[in-house]
């Protein structure tokens, strides 16, 4: 097993970026719409992983700054598509608490990496 494997936070986002895909199959937004979802979701749990590769703080740091960015990045998608109708209230508010929960243990892992 790889250490990014025993991360919750890694776990956490892979389980969102299967619900994005899931979604993303069963609804016909834009491409730009589909494709811009599509890779910030999954730039979150792939920017985790090489992260947690590098041998150096500083490194690590950024791929965690990076990811929770991808994750704010979603979150803005989220908000659009629910503003406009193409997703629920329901989906957008379990996105919503999912990328929050995300983004604040990124956070922490940035936060102990100074």
């Amino acid at each position: 097993m790889f250490d990014f494997q025993k991360l919750d936070v890694y776990q956490k986002s892979k389980s969102f970026c299967k619900e994005i895909y899931s979604i993303l199959d069963k609804k016909n937004f834009d491409k730009v719409t589909n494709d811009q979802l599509r890779r910030a979701s999954f730039s979150i749990m792939l920017n985790i992983a090489e992260g947690t590769s590098r041998f150096s703080n500083k490194d690590r740091k950024n791929f965690f700054v990076i990811s929770r960015g991808s994750a704010f990045e979603c979150m803005a998608i989220l908000e659009y598509l629910h503003e406009t109708g193409e997703i629920t209230r329901d989906f957008f508010l379990k996105g919503e608490k999912n990328l929050e929960e995300i983004s604040k243990m990124l956070f922490g892992l940035i936060k102990n990496l100074n």
